[in-house]
């Protein structure tokens, strides 16, 4: 075989090459050049098999049959544009400003965004419900939305114009309604292999990673200005939407579903056809969700004001840690939900509220940096350890034709109690001790009724249901 290919002939060379060696030594520079191309060639290699391992966990257990490895990976573009949003804006708009003057701009920008969604909150869901045939333009709306008001501020940064605070309103608010509404279609792309506790806990690791991969490169684009970060949001959501608008079209369909209003959960004289265990998931989960709105508006006063010993000069560090400690947090809670499932739905939802009251309580009573990097572990592993259990508890107790309806009403009083927490977090005094020692005594209240409520009487059945595990 040597010697045929020896004799045939070679297009470049036509005689054999004899005497020099068969491949010329490179000089420094085209080695240099050599080795460039080979990093590029490794580096694009690492990037592609990444992407297929990506791909392969997100269409496993029969999502990529149904559409919902699609609907996941507009969840992962989702929690990446909103962090890559809150990277630029936390270095521009707000925290450039003299302490004094920041605080109350601060202020006024939390009170725009809290209160006009605390109102519009409720009406989401109904609204959504109402044109539902339209959900996966609902969706792609949502980031369209953001895409286009990242634009705005990105040419808008080099000097302060009044509709700036609004227009990061309805950042925010787009992306409560995305979260209400992608919480109702997920139901709808379930696979028959995989529980709604399992899809949902994917896609919370799929944020999660979404996040992590996008605050570095957002970061690093602030060091160039917050308008490059804010065009890497603008690709982000662009994406996300096209990703949105393909969905599969059973996202749209009501076939066989039961609207349940959202006064089944909040009027406590009426009859529920909610399971009692439902209520008391929800109760649990508001207190969660209640803290951690909370925690993330108070921190950016406190930490400004008083922060830690040791740590005065050094704010944009401080709160990069803080968030840091929420995301692993929240990544250790979707790990851990996912294997523990032999832990009763009821008792891991009132455990994480037990939990994050007694490590209010601590930090109330011993506010530090160490103290203060737990509870925001805490926060974030007990918020998703919650969720976990209330997902479980509605796959469990409530009937098919109104489980999509029953999860899309929850997630969106779960958001209002983060609304709740935040305004909280407008209102208590910038100190430690007074402003945790208050947020504490309200959840141990709170945690009160929970418990009372889980103890008292028996849960209403559901009568048919076929619980899918």
């Amino acid at each position: 075989m040597t010697e045929h290919h020896r004799d045939s002939p070679d297009p470049v060379h036509p005689t054999p090459i004899t005497g020099a060696p068969a491949r010329p030594r490179l000089g420094s520079r085209a080695r240099a050049g050599a080795g460039v191309r080979s990093a590029g060639h490794s580096t694009a290699g690492a990037g592609l098999a990444a992407v297929a391992a990506a791909r392969r966990a997100t269409h496993s257990g029969g999502a990529g049959r149904t559409g919902l490895s699609r609907l996941i990976e507009v969840h992962a573009l989702h929690n990446a544009g909103d962090a890559v949003v809150a990277v630029a804006l936390a270095g521009s708009l707000f925290f450039t400003l003299p302490t004094g003057e920041a605080r109350g701009q601060v202020a006024l920008f939390l009170l725009l965004t809290l209160l006009p969604f605390s109102v519009l909150a409720p009406l989401v869901g109904p609204f959504l419900d109402r044109y539902r045939h339209g959900r996966r333009w609902a969706i792609g709306t949502t980031m369209g939305l953001r895409a286009v008001l990242c634009v705005l501020l990105a040419l808008s940064l080099d000097e302060a114009s009044w509709w700036q605070f609004p227009a990061a309103l309805l950042i925010l608010i787009a992306s409560k309604a995305y979260n209400v509404t992608r919480s109702a279609a997920t139901p709808r792309l379930l696979p028959e292999e995989m529980s709604l506790t399992s899809a949902n806990g994917r896609m919370s690791m799929a944020g999660v990673v979404g996040a992590a991969v996008a605050v570095p490169v957002a970061a690093l684009l602030s060091t160039v200005g917050p308008q490059w970060a804010l065009g890497l949001g603008v690709l982000v959501f662009l994406f996300g939407g096209l990703l949105a608008v393909r969905l599969p079209a059973r996202v749209d369909s009501t076939r066989g579903e039961e609207e349940v209003p959202i006064s089944e959960f909040t009027d406590m004289h009426q009859r529920r056809r909610i399971p009692r265990e439902v209520v008391i998931a929800l109760r649990a989960n508001a207190g969660l969700r209640m803290l951690s709105g909370f925690l993330t508006i108070y921190m950016a006063f406190l930490l400004r004001e008083q922060p830690p010993a040791g740590w005065e000069s050094s704010y944009t560090v401080l709160i990069g840690l803080v968030a840091a400690a929420a995301g692993f947090g929240s990544a250790l809670g979707t790990f851990l939900g996912a294997r523990t499932r032999s832990v009763p739905p009821m008792t891991m939802v009132k455990v994480a509220l037990i939990v994050d009251v007694l490590f209010a309580l601590v930090t109330a009573l011993s506010f530090g940096m160490v103290t203060l990097l737990l509870l925001s572990v805490v926060v974030g592993t007990c918020q998703q350890l919650g969720k976990f259990a209330l997902d479980a508890t509605i796959q469990e107790k409530v009937h098919e034709r109104r489980r999509t309806s029953v999860f899309g009403r929850s997630e969106t009083l779960i958001q209002v109690s983060w609304v709740v927490g935040g305004g909280l977090g407008v209102l208590l005094p910038i100190d430690a001790t007074v402003g945790m020692g208050v947020v504490a005594g309200l959840l141990t209240v709170w945690l009160v009724v929970v418990l009372n409520g889980a103890r008292g009487g028996a849960a209403v059945s559901d009568a048919g249901r076929a619980p899918r595990t």
